[in-house]
């Protein structure tokens, strides 16, 4: 059995670093709260696997953390 998943973009609207735009299901456009799983891709870029309650469809998304230095 072979599984195939979509990569969609998260790219935010908001300037606030906490505000997101959650995504919405693709297929049936239904609303998601929360990713069923996240993995680091490479020190700046988390990966998200998203997967529809409705409809069942999954896809996954990558979204880029900006650094921010610290003086003390």
């Amino acid at each position: 059995m072979s599984a195939v998943a979509e990569v969609l973009s998260t790219v935010t609207h908001h300037h606030y670093p906490r505000c997101s735009a959650l995504p919405t299901c693709p297929v049936c456009a239904d609303s998601m709260v929360a990713a069923e799983a996240s993995a680091y891709v490479s020190d700046h870029v988390i990966s998200y696997l998203w997967t529809c309650d409705n409809c069942g469809y999954g896809f996954v998304t990558k979204h880029a953390v900006k650094q921010h230095f610290v003086c003390n």
